[in-house]
């Protein structure tokens, strides 16, 4: 069986994650890696990786692979998917793909141009619960869909230092709720509501940031979802999902670091969320790295391409000039 080639940019937390799985993949083969770090270069040579670049450019003219993994800095995306895609190499690219949209109209004008694929880190699309309430509402289980609810909380807030350059909650954390709000229901948002707060951290609006917010999208149709965000939830990671429409209801809840349930005079107990996305997502982002080898080998498109990464940071542009302008916000105003 032929092995797809596999080159790896940027080995920070995710990078390491993706770095793994792909290890364990029978019909691939890591074959080089880049990173600007010594010790995540020294973490790619303990796993015996041949090439070991600090830069992007020399990962480009070092063996031929047929694939490359961004997972350096947002502000990296771009230029490192543009010059993949003149290379001829197909692009898994953690999201944003960039905080402008006219950038990403220019990258995804290159990826077109340079036919190559193109998938983005879209990783709770490939969560079974979260698949499942997808499959169930496209079969018709619920009916017309109504009213989806999205709860997203994080266990902590990130360094101030990070926050600053991810473009704030709404294009760095909400944009996963933004995403999967079109596709759990297979719909197009039109118009966004957003509120927002600092509840939590005073520093976190110091960096021209909230930590604290409520969305309402509305769909093309007149369906209606709600998101709310947190930056810290006391108990940990909280990961929820609803739909509800003209014939049921259907439910992904958070999942738990064990399923006991204690019972005594004093109440019920039961165990705490998994603590964050690395834990509570493991099986996603195998899933998802899967698929994108197989849409490699099997000339299937990809499951998440650009426009969905557009269209998320569309709504999440919308949502910061709502919060600005305390007012609705109809999508076609954020021009593309």
């Amino acid at each position: 069986m032929t092995k797809v080639k596999f080159a790896l940019a940027g080995m920070g937390r995710i990078g390491k994650i993706h770095l793994e799985n792909l290890l364990q993949m029978e019909q691939v083969e890591v074959v080089a890696v880049m990173d600007p770090m010594e010790e995540c270069r020294e973490y790619a040579r303990e796993r015996n990786i041949s090439n070991i670049t600090k830069t992007f450019e020399d990962l480009l003219t070092i063996t031929p692979f047929d694939a490359v993994i961004i997972c350096s800095p947002t502000d990296t995306h771009a230029n490192y998917v543009e010059l993949a895609a003149k290379a001829g190499v197909h692009v898994f690219c953690e999201k944003p793909l960039d905080l402008s949209l006219q950038r990403v109209m220019e990258v995804l004008d290159v990826v077109e141009k340079a036919n190559i694929k193109l998938m983005l880190g879209f990783n709770r699309r490939f969560d079974k619960e979260f698949r499942k309430v997808h499959e169930l509402v496209k079969e018709g289980a619920v009916g017309q869909p109504h009213l989806v609810k999205i709860t997203s909380r994080d266990p902590g807030a990130p360094p101030i230092s990070y926050i600053e350059k991810s473009g704030g909650l709404f294009l760095d954390m909400t944009i996963h709720d933004f995403d999967m709000a079109r596709y759990v229901v297979g719909k197009e948002v039109i118009e966004v509501y957003a509120k927002g707060a600092v509840l939590i951290d005073p520093s976190i609006g110091e960096a021209g940031d909230i930590d604290t917010a409520v969305v309402t999208l509305t769909y093309e149709d007149g369906t209606m979802a709600i998101i709310d965000n947190s930056r810290k939830a006391a108990y940990g990671y909280d990961q929820r999902i609803e739909v509800f429409g003209s014939e049921g209801m259907v439910q992904a809840n958070n999942n738990f670091m064990d399923s006991h349930r204690l019972y005594t005079n004093k109440g019920i107990q039961a165990a705490l969320p998994l603590h964050f996305f690395l834990e509570r997502y493991a099986a996603a982002y195998k899933t998802e790295m899967l698929d994108f080898v197989n849409s490699l080998k099997n000339g299937a498109l990809v499951p998440v391409g650009g426009k969905d990464g557009l269209m998320s940071l569309q709504i999440g542009l919308a949502a910061i000039k709502s919060i600005k302008e305390n007012r609705p916000v109809r999508i076609d105003e954020v021009a593309i």
